[in-house]
């Protein structure tokens, strides 16, 4: 049987005046997220720092559900979801939100300040449907576009995301135009991505996606992190919740503590210096 060749990419252009360059992987992640609305970066963790996370996360939960109440958490179908896991005590979580790595490909893609928006503990279940399971944006009900990114989102993976076990389905390219697409479009370009324990999956947050059906039996979990430029509300007032927090000056400008409303016009004037 005759092998076919595969197809050979050219690698030469004319007609150019204008190029993006690489000098580091975040260059190449943050190109991927500008052009096609997602890309994936490796976190650097070991695996030592892996396996203490996965029992920060499933410690974390345990004591989330005590604190909210089973009942409570599904009735408002709330109960695979932990919200801003960084203020429940572990570092760990403070640390996810702000690896160094992950922040790099992020000064790249939202131009001037950001903030930490929201972290959110995600639960996938085996063999059930879940509320990340429909196609949305991570901006959700807006129907507009910018020409660089307002939100990023930065899905760390706990565990391996496989076909098998629901990983996250994206719509190439849907962060540059504002309407959700047709059936056709959907079905001819919907994209699963697969990602390692120790990887973030990063979205422009105004590309559609979702989350898919995990066919298995165990849980497939993973920590959500929303960097926005900083006129955007967060989702939970994260200085209040940190304020006792042991945190440097750098974590807590991305955590949103130069960014807060001010209360009066003289909290306004006496912040003008800052």
């Amino acid at each position: 049987m005759t092998k076919i060749a595969p197809p050979t990419i050219p690698t030469d252009s004319y007609g150019v005046l204008f190029r993006d360059k690489h000098e580091s992987e975040f260059d190449d992640v943050a190109e991927q997220v500008r052009r096609i609305g997602y890309g994936i970066l490796d976190s650097g963790y070991s695996i030592k720092e892996l396996k203490h996370l996965s029992e920060a996360f499933n410690l974390t939960r345990t004591n989330y559900i005590q604190s909210y109440g089973e009942m409570r958490l599904r009735s408002a179908k709330e109960f695979h979801t932990i919200r801003a896991p960084l203020t429940h005590g572990d570092p760990v979580f403070v640390r996810l939100a702000t690896n160094e790595k992950l922040l790099n490909v992020v000064r790249r893609l939202i131009i001037g300040k950001f903030i930490l928006n929201q972290q959110n503990g995600i639960i996938n279940p085996p063999q059930k449907n879940y509320n990340q399971g429909a196609w949305h944006r991570d901006l959700p009900y807006q129907h507009y576009i910018s020409n660089s990114p307002l939100a990023v989102n930065a899905l760390f993976c706990v565990d391996d995301f496989t076909f098998e076990n629901g990983s996250t389905f994206v719509l190439p390219a849907t962060h540059k135009t504002p309407n959700y697409p047709s059936e056709s479009y959907i079905r001819r370009n919907a994209l699963q991505i697969k990602a390692k324990a120790g990887q973030y999956i990063l979205l422009d947050c105004m590309i559609f996606h979702s989350g898919g059906f995990n066919a298995t039996n165990a849980e497939r979990r993973a920590v959500n992190h929303v960097y926005t430029i900083p006129y955007f509300k967060q989702q939970i007032n994260l200085p209040d919740l940190l304020r006792h927090a042991d945190l440097n000056q750098n974590q807590k400008e991305i955590f949103g503590f130069d960014f807060q409303e001010f209360t009066s016009i003289d909290n306004y004037l006496n912040g003008r210096p800052r």
